[in-house]
C-alpha cells in the first residue's frame, strides 16, 4: 500500500502560509481556552482523532478542565459553559455542518449579542482554520505518527 502525500514537502510555501494564516488568528484576541473549544468542537465534529489530540492536550494548558473537556461531546446538555461559549459551540457547529446545519438566523443573531463584529469575524475565521486543518489532517493521513498512531 502506497502512503499518501506530504502536503508540506509537495507544497511548503501554500503549507507554510496556511501555517502562518492559522497562527495570526490563534492571536487575534479571542480568548484561548475559547478558541480550544472551538478547535476540539469541530475536531470532534469531522472526527479528526490527530486534531482532537492536540487541541484536548493544548485545552488543557490554557487552563481547561477535565470536565468540561469531556462533555464538549453534549455541549448543548452539559451546564458549565457560559453563553458566550455556548454561542461560539453552536457557530462551530452550524459552519462546520454548513451544507446541512446553514447559519439560521437566531444561530446568527445569539452570535451577534455575544461577540462584536470584529471578534464575529475571528471566530469565523477560527472557524474555518480548523476545518481546513482536520481536512488536511484527515485527506492527507497526516497523524503524528510518534504519538502511537497506526
Amino acid at each position: 500500500m502506497t502512503g499518501r502525500i506530504n502536503p508540506y514537502t509537495i507544497a511548503p510555501e501554500l503549507l507554510k502560509a496556511w501555517m502562518e494564516f492559522s497562527n495570526q488568528v490563534a492571536v487575534s484576541g479571542l480568548e484561548k481556552p475559547l478558541l480550544e473549544l472551538v478547535k476540539i468542537r469541530a475536531s470532534q465534529l469531522n472526527d479528526c482523532a490527530n486534531c482532537l489530540n492536540m487541541h484536548t492536550f493544548e485545552a488543557r494548558q490554557a487552563g481547561e478542565t477535565e470536565q468540561r473537556i469531556a462533555v464538549l461531546a453534549a455541549w448543548q446538555e452539559a451546564p458549565c459553559y457560559t453563553d458566550r461559549e455556548r454561542t461560539a459551540l453552536a457557530w462551530t457547529d452550524h459552519l462546520t455542518l454548513v451544507a446541512d446545519k446553514r447559519a439560521p438566523r437566531e444561530v446568527y443573531d445569539a452570535l451577534d449579542a455575544q461577540f462584536s463584529k470584529e471578534e464575529q469575524v475571528k471566530l469565523t475565521l477560527a472557524v474555518i482554520v480548523i476545518n481546513g486543518w482536520n481536512r488536511l489532517a484527515i485527506g492527507f493521513d497526516l497523524f503524528d505518527k510518534s504519538l502511537g498512531w497506526k
